[in-house]
């Protein structure tokens, strides 16, 4: 629903009124717990003397009983700040707790972060793990190129002489069916056994490399046997390399035909239905495969064009989107007498996963009728590659046309556009059974520097689409040395279960000569990869020294994030790099925008800037203070980042040597922690550790209890100064372990919570410690037990005063709920310690609020009493002002937070309410507020959620886009010899294998599409208050329905006190706020793409190459099916065995490769 504008709410009477000072007695202080004359501490219930009256402001709708005035609702809100500033200073220990800190100041040193000197070494470690990997690649590929060039081509032979391990064999020889389709196969198949090993988060075997072959490729071919067979010496290369550097994870070998060869071996990771993995689709492939890209495909939809030809088209063009990286730009359009873009995209756009969606979809609604015209296509393509005055990849240009078939060969087009420079390269795919001459379509493609392909049925779709990264490669081939640079690829989902990782590449060359004399060889044999996990690259950089709200974030060239500590994908495909740019990171602005293209051009820079983030649970928005420092990785196309508040500046580092770190005995280690032991949390209060990695051989778990188990457990064995242990987190973990001990027994211990009506009180430390006071009220603590991962934790840092946080509620609570449940309501602070000229904030503290007492405690502070035990009513006749106890059946009085949510109501009702967005208690109320600009809406887009699969649709009906015969036909003996009826077998063979054919959820080529969730984009909306700070009266106009409302902030706090009249009918319901997370399909992609984000290409560009041999383009090789094979393979289908892949499915173009 779309939020409405800002209407319903005017301001009265006249213009926005300022606060006026009380003329008469300020109320009575809070009494200060340091002065003994003040006496003992109590509640602020007794008020001032009567007020002075004003002239009476009469309610409408309210008869007689007058709303409050101003001044009225401003004495109430300095009660209640003095409230809240009196229980704060009392319970929550802020001056005492840096009196503590000043008062150990021998145990600790404070050390400065330098934001300059910090990213450029994190820069410079990182830079020296990626060399590491650069080095091992070289000598793969050398290898590599050395093996291919020495091995002799066999042409005879037999699966039984190549010997290896195959990594699908294991799950292959579990499927009965499969196992009498690939027996033969599997007579070679080495049987390995393998080891856990945790750096691979799998189980492998170090002594072999494994191979996985597609699914549509033919094990027996003799091309993949030769393929096999030369690979086979890499595992000592493989295996040599993890000697010199046993960090290396996966390597990989990944060729043009389709055989990946990896190590160390491990099974591979089958999905619960058909494989669909392909190393040639793979990111890192398909980037060190070739150069960028600039791709127009243009799609004939001629009337010829129509039924299973049609959804032939549609699905290569979507397989062929499928090829692309964010390095590549595209466009596609359809073409009869005129040629039209499918989609809203009138020029080339960045091949995202966004924009090819928009793409796929708008391809599906393409309908054949007119007359073939290939001048309108081609001329539409070239017309979109010569326009200058758009972001493109500038390196290879290529038009790729589908087409069933035609006589015109446009050479007058090409003469125009493309001749005799040929920087375009025409590709030609000649789709669906046919008998038109397809000699033209060569033609275009040989004359053109490209590739004609025949796509006779559905299982010819992926291998053709793919086929043109051969011919992409031999500009790189033909520069030799110059060619041979590592790329650093995207972020993306390792297929073997690592996480994200980033892969460098590198080509591997075919060096062989056909013959004396001849031109070498100008084929890519493959790519080189070697893996990078993202968290060996976060090992690199400092984390708790940076604070809570201090972090190390890196882009590439795109300006997507290799590291931010938002890149938290909630579920991945592997088949899809994860793209999540800087700015979608963040809460996107001007200064960052400048950041990012400082970044993206490699320079390095400093800037401070006010900004606005997100909170940990994403309910809140706070405009904070940062300063970014960022330098380039050499030696890669990253820059790394780094971002610290002001208060991050310095950080404290124990230094506890001697008397505490010099003991002996396990016994007399222990009383280094005793107070974390659960025997002392009756008295001291119950301590949660933050699960950080203090030491190698401590067991970190969820289960705080666990975990200190765990903790005290290796503690007796080692010291804390111990090599195996840090010595930072360990340390610091034992000084705030003593200074919240040393709270407890200065403040908390002696105090009687229950008189304030407190549940708890705690505090929270750099350090990793979490104390809640007393004991028994850690059994309802719900917030995390790491600081830095704790909401309350993160904003009271970066706000002043007392952040109140109400529990989160997703759904009402059953009043029953309530009574038996205490709710509390937390309220924190931040301890901010200067020591000299540095100022730095190494604790919170706060109290836990009785969610019920309070309210009662608001009502009275909100009040006209003038004694604590004798309310005074107001009535028809008294004509006094009505008040938030005494009223409450006619005024409603609420204290609502800075994200919009409920704290506090004078309705009992509504208590089951608080944590609620306020829009959802009382919409009518809530609008007028953000109407009168007390707050503001910030909206942004979450590209990373996960979704639950949609409800499968058309049950019972056929698959959409399939071609169903009907009864007429299969009676047809002809009709079971036509092509219509082999392409049918086809559409449904391959159909199992490419999910595309089916429109079905790509989930479910991985797992069950009924559990599996997807990736989709979820719209956030949250509120934060506006620019109006002062007391405000309104009037909700709505005729008979008006209502009048004032509303306050609270100084020092993140509270908004507003007073209403209660709605007396629902006549003015304009709209209701949204604040819930929505499903959304994000920003529109028609608009983005015309102010592109700023971004750069790879710095090197191979399309062109002098001496490049284009004589291979396509002869349009094809293997018609003989009547006997179709029928054995028709008989197959029906009795419902699935039959043996045949040999002809293989590459066209891998058959002349070796």
């Amino acid at each position: 629903m779309a939020v409405p504008a800002r209407t319903c709410g005017a301001s009265w009477p006249g213009p926005v009124r300022t606060a006026r000072p009380w003329p008469g007695r300020g109320p009575r202080p809070f009494p200060d717990p340091r002065d003994p004359a003040s006496g003992p501490a109590r509640p602020l219930l007794l008020l001032l003397p009567p007020l002075l009256l004003l002239p009476l402001l009469t309610a409408p709708g309210a008869s007689a009983y007058s709303f409050p005035q101003q001044h009225t609702m401003q004495h109430w809100a300095r009660r209640l700040e003095q409230e809240i500033d009196g229980v704060m200073r009392i319970f929550g220990g802020v001056q005492q707790l840096r009196e503590i800190y000043k008062d150990n100041r021998n145990l600790f040193e404070v050390q400065e972060n330098e934001p300059q000197k910090l990213v450029e070494k994190v820069a410079g470690d990182i830079e020296s793990l990626l060399d590491r990997k650069v080095q091992a690649l070289k000598r793969l590929a050398d290898a590599a190129e050395n093996f291919q060039k020495a091995h002799r081509w066999q042409d005879n032979i037999k699966e039984e002489d190549i010997i290896y391990y195959d990594a699908k064999a294991d799950a292959e020889l579990d499927d009965p069916e499969g196992e009498d389709v690939e027996r033969g196969s599997k007579t070679s198949t080495l049987r390995l056994d393998f080891m856990e090993d945790p750096n691979f988060k799998n189980k492998v075997n170090y002594s072999y490399t494994a191979v996985q072959i597609p699914t549509d490729i033919y094990k027996g071919s003799t091309v993949i046997l030769n393929e096999l067979n030369w690979t086979e010496a890499l595992e000592n290369v493989f295996i040599e390399n993890r000697r010199q550097d046993p960090t290396l994870l996966w390597q990989v070998f990944g060729s043009a035909t389709g055989v990946t060869r990896y190590y160390p071996a491990t099974p591979w990771r089958a999905p619960k239905k058909i494989d669909l993995y392909d190393v040639r689709r793979r990111p890192w492939y398909i980037q060190g495969a070739s150069s960028p890209k600039d791709m127009v495909i243009i799609v004939d939809v001629s009337g010829s064009v129509s039924g299973l030809t049609l959804k032939l088209m549609k699905t290569s063009v979507c397989e062929m989107l499928d090829t692309l990286s964010d390095d590549d730009y595209v466009n596609v359009a359809s073409f009869n007498e005129k040629a039209q873009p499918v989609s809203c995209f009138t020029h080339l756009v960045q091949a995202n996963v966004r924009n090819k969606k928009v793409f796929k979809e708008a391809v599906q609604g393409m309908v054949a009728k007119g007359t073939t015209g290939y001048k309108a296509g081609f001329e539409y393509a070239f017309d979109q590659l010569q326009n200058s005055n758009i972001t493109r990849a500038n390196c290879n240009k290529m038009i790729m046309m589908f087409t069933d078939g035609g006589e015109d060969r446009v050479q007058d087009v090409f003469e125009k556009y493309n001749w005799p420079n040929r920087t375009v390269r025409v590709f030609t795919f000649s789709v669906g059974q046919h008998n038109y001459d397809v000699t033209p379509l060569q033609w275009m493609a040989c004359t053109n520097k490209g590739y004609y392909f025949e796509i006779p049925s559905i299982g010819a779709i992926r291998i053709n689409t793919q086929e043109y990264l051969d011919v992409l490669g031999r500009p790189m081939v033909l520069a030799g040395k110059e060619a041979k640079q590592v790329q650093w690829t995207n972020v993306y989902e390792d297929a073997l279960g690592l996480g994200l990782v980033v892969t460098g590449t590198l080509p591997v060359f075919n060096l062989t000569q056909d013959g004396p004399g001849e031109k070498k060889n100008q084929l890519i044999l493959g790519v080189m990869g070697i893996d990078v996990a993202l968290n060996d690259i976060k090992r690199l950089t400092p984390n708790y020294t940076l604070g809570a709200n201090g972090y190390v974030f890196a882009i590439d060239l795109n300006g997507y994030v290799l590291l931010h500590p938002n890149l938290k994908p909630q579920t991945t495909n592997f088949r899809e790099p994860v793209t999540l740019d800087f700015l979608d990171a963040e809460l996107e602005d001007e200064n960052k925008e400048e950041i990012r293209r400082s970044m993206i051009d490699g320079n390095k820079g400093h800037k401070q800037i006010r900004t606005l983030v997100k909170s940990l649970d994403e309910r809140y928005i706070d405009e904070v203070i940062r300063n970014y420092t960022w330098v380039p990785i050499r030696s890669t196309n990253y820059s790394l980042g780094l971002v610290l508040p002001p208060y991050s500046t310095f950080y404290l580092q124990a230094n506890l040597s001697d008397q505490i770190l010099q003991v002996k005995l396990p016994i007399s280690k222990l009383k280094d922690f005793e107070f974390l032991l659960p025997s002392s949390f009756e008295s001291e209060g119950h301590v949660f550790i933050a699960p950080r990695e203090y030491c190698k051989d401590l067991n970190v778990s969820d289960n705080n209890t666990e975990f200190l188990k765990n903790f005290i457990e290796l503690m007796e064995k080692v010291t804390p100064d111990s090599k195996q242990c840090n010595n930072f987190l360990l340390h610091n973990l034992i000084l705030d372990t003593g200074i919240t001990q040393q709270l407890v027994e200065r403040v908390w211990r002696d105090q009687d919570l229950n008189t304030y009506s407190l549940l708890a009180v705690f505090a929270a430390t750099d350090g990793g410690i979490t104390r809640v006071f007393p004991n028994k009220a850690a059994e309802d603590w719900t917030e995390n037990p790491e600081p830095f991962n704790a909401s309350f934790y993160r904003r009271s840092l970066d706000n002043h005063g007392y952040v109140f946080k109400p529990p989160h509620q997703d759904s009402l609570l059953r009043p029953l709920e309530l009574e038996n449940d205490t709710v509390g309501v937390l309220v924190s602070t931040a301890v901010e310690l200067s020591l000299g000229r540095r100022t730095l904030r190494p604790a919170v503290v706060g109290v836990k609020l009785d969610l019920e007492a309070w309210a009662e405690k608001f009502k009275v502070l909100a009040s006209n009493r003038t004694h604590q035990d004798q309310p005074q009513k107001c009535g028809p006749s008294s004509h006094c002002e009505m008040d938030c106890e005494v009223n409450n059946e006619d005024l409603l009085c609420v204290l609502i937070d800075d994200g919009g949510f409920l704290v506090l109501s004078n309705q009992n009702h509504q208590w089951d309410q608080v944590g609620r967005f306020f829009s959802e208690v009382d919409a009518n109320l809530m609008l007028a507020l953000y109407n009168n600009s007390f707050y503001t809406r910030k909206e942004s887009y979450d590209y990373q959620a996960a979704c639950a699969p949609q409800p499968p649709g058309n049950l019972g009906a056929a698959p959409r886009g399939v071609f169903v015969p009907t009864i007429a036909d299969f009676l047809n003996l002809a009709w079971w010899t036509s092509a219509a009826a082999w392409s049918l077998f086809q559409q449904l063979l391959y159909g199992l294998i490419y999910h595309s054919w089916f429109q079905a959820d790509p989930a479910e080529a991985e797992g069950s599409p009924e559990t599996r969730e997807s990736s989709c984009v979820m719209k956030q909306t949250q509120y934060y208050f506006g620019s109006v700070n002062a007391s405000y009266n309104a009037i909700i106009d709505c005729g008979n329905c008006s209502r009048l409302f004032h509303a306050q902030r609270l100084t020092n706090t993140n509270l908004l006190f507003v007073v209403a009249e209660k709605p007396l009918c629902s006549q003015c319901e304009a709209g209701r706020l949204l604040q819930k997370e929505t499903h959304s399909d994000g920003p529109e992609q028609c608009e983005l793409v015309q102010r592109p984000r700023y971004r750069r290409g790879p710095h090197i560009c191979f399309d062109y190459n002098a001496t490049e041999d284009t004589s291979d383009c396509g002869r349009g090789a094809s293997f018609p099916p003989s009547l006997g094979v179709l029928v054995s393979l028709q008989l197959l289908l029906l009795l419902g065995l699935p039959p043996r892949p045949q040999p002809q499915v293989h590459s066209f173009a891998a058959s002349r490769r070796l």
